[in-house]
């Protein structure tokens, strides 16, 4: 069974940065995508980057010129590194695998929160 564990959220201060790690236990065929998406309190959930097997990129326009998503392949693991945290990044962030036939999966997120 394929599951995502998510860590590293936590409180942040206004401009601090974090690091967000996700890895992958269980055994998997083939992974397309990792990436993170976001849910803030009263909003619908949304993506925050993604990274494909061949480390093409998607970020959210709200964090693009401020966040750097990789990926470890071999370890099947994905980092989210966000800069200059504002308090609308606070949410619960979840950690997304795409693999074989579009079978998608979510970890049970990481809250964090920017706030002094």
């Amino acid at each position: 069974q394929v599951q995502l564990v998510e860590s590293g959220g936590g409180l942040v201060q206004p401009g601090g940065s974090l690091t967000l790690s996700c890895a992958v236990s269980g055994s998997i065929l083939r992974i397309d995508s990792m990436g993170w998406y976001r849910q803030a309190p009263g909003k619908e959930r949304e993506l925050v980057a993604t990274i494909t097997s061949g480390r093409r990129t998607n970020y959210a326009d709200s964090v693009k010129l401020r966040s750097t998503i990789s990926r470890d392949n071999a370890e099947n693991t994905v980092t989210l590194q966000m800069n200059s945290l504002k308090p609308e990044d606070t949410a619960i962030y979840y950690c997304n695998l795409i693999g074989s036939y579009g079978l998608e999966y979510w970890g049970k997120g990481t809250l964090v929160t920017v706030s002094s």
